[in-house]
């Protein structure tokens, strides 16, 4: 029996599970099944925002659509509404930042995450740009 899987599978499968990040500056990163997804703000926001004082988090099992507020981050210099990327259900929050809200500051795109996510519709990450894109419009944003 032949078990090996076609690199173009791989590559398929592999790119699925990559960071998407929205024109707000939050990022979603897809589990392995796929299902769920870990939801933060990007680094470029956090250096933004400056230092984290307190970070606002959703309940558990509350249902969400795209675009609407999961919860807020207030600095030092301003607050702003985290906005899920994707409909679903909040299944998990960061607790840690209720303690040590600067965690976003320190790991933004890792420990600093804010929720997971029970994702409604798959259809949502469509929209969403990958690393480079990101990248791409936040220095064409710092030219304007």
């Amino acid at each position: 029996m032949n078990t090996k899987v076609p690199a173009a599978m791989l590559a398929r499968s592999f790119t699925s599970w990559e960071k998407k990040y929205t024109q707000d500056h939050e990022w979603i990163e897809l589990s392995s099944d796929g299902k769920t997804g870990t939801i933060g703000i990007s680094t470029y926001a956090a250096t933004a925002l400056g230092d984290v004082v307190y970070v606002e988090l959703p309940q558990i099992d509350t249902e969400l659509g795209a675009g609407d507020a999961l919860g807020a981050v207030e600095s030092v210099k301003s607050a702003s509404d985290i906005l899920t990327p994707v409909s679903g259900k909040v299944v998990k929050v960061n607790e840690v930042l209720e303690e040590t809200p600067a965690t976003i500051n320190k790991s933004p795109e890792g420990d600093g995450w804010i929720a997971q996510i029970e994702i409604a519709d798959e259809g949502d990450m469509n929209g969403l740009m990958s690393a480079s894109e990101y990248k791409d419009f936040t220095e064409k944003a710092e030219g304007d």
